[in-house]
């Protein structure tokens, strides 16, 4: 019944736009906040030459999650973009367990949560895996300029 819905030409769609968006997202932000704000924060975890990694992890989550987006050199964006999420768990999640929702309480003003674990980073390690693995799919710039085929 549900053989109708399976297209694997389409299976990457949904994870480029995930994850391309979501990193895209993450490096507007820290560039709206200002690069400074950020690489007090690196430099408080004791990450070496904070300025120098506050810039390239934004233009890491920029430039990667809009290569990702599209669907372009997803093998070469990919590795910046696992060491950003892999410095991330390490050094900022992990102190904090597995899960990313943590509920303290609810109250009048709604919902109040606790500090976010691993979890997030490890879906996005997961779903750049499985985009190198599985390619752009032939809805993608790189499918669309170089007619590749899906390889499901």
């Amino acid at each position: 019944m549900l053989d109708r819905f399976k297209s694997p030409e389409w299976a990457a769609v949904p994870l480029r736009l995930i994850v391309g968006g979501g990193f895209m997202e993450h490096g507007y932000a820290k560039l709206i906040k200002g690069p400074e704000a950020f690489a007090s924060l690196l430099h408080a975890l004791s990450v070496p030459f904070p300025h120098l990694m506050a810039w390239l992890t934004i233009l890491t989550e920029l430039g990667g999650g809009l290569a990702v987006l599209i669907g372009v050199v997803l093998p070469w964006v990919s590795l910046p973009m696992a060491a950003v999420l892999l410095v991330a768990v390490f050094q900022v999640h992990w102190r904090y367990g597995f899960s990313s929702i943590k509920l303290i309480a609810i109250t009048p003003d709604g919902a109040r949560f606790g500090q976010p674990g691993y979890e997030c980073d490890l879906l996005y390690l997961a779903c750049l895996a499985a985009l190198v693995l599985i390619g752009p799919g032939k809805f993608s710039l790189q499918g669309i300029l170089f007619k590749e085929r899906s390889p499901c």
